[in-house]
């Protein structure tokens, strides 16, 4: 009789183990451990790239902000950005700024394509 507890006992266990190894894997899928990127080109009002153009990215919990300075193609990125934050994105160039925009929590692709238009003016 031990010998069959100990046998149930075992199977028990390795259930257990099964069961929260699996728990894990879902908890760590639903927090989005991947993140989100968010991408774009900044841009003047006839599509030119402005080079050299400053993009902020603040997180709207924390209003922690993140600066890319553009290169010579406009283009700016962000990877890693939590699923579960909303986040606020404007460009400046020669002192001018484009509108910002957001980049919502229930916007649900993994990756947002935001172009940032200026008037840079001459």
């Amino acid at each position: 009789m031990k010998k069959h507890q100990v046998e149930w006992f075992a199977v028990l266990m390795i259930v257990l183990a099964a069961a929260a190894s699996f728990a894990s894997a879902a908890y760590s899928k639903d927090k989005g451990d991947t993140g989100r990127l968010l991408t774009g080109k900044v841009i003047d009002h006839q599509e030119n790239p402005l080079p050299s153009s400053v993009v902020y990215l603040s997180n709207t919990r924390t209003r922690a902000v993140k600066t890319y300075i553009v290169g010579a193609d406009g283009i700016y990125r962000f990877p890693a950005l939590s699923l579960s934050v909303d986040y606020e994105v404007y460009a400046q160039y020669n002192g001018r700024k484009s509108d910002t925009k957001t980049v919502s929590q229930f916007d649900n692709r993994q990756t947002v394509n935001i172009n940032l238009k200026i008037d840079a003016g001459k």
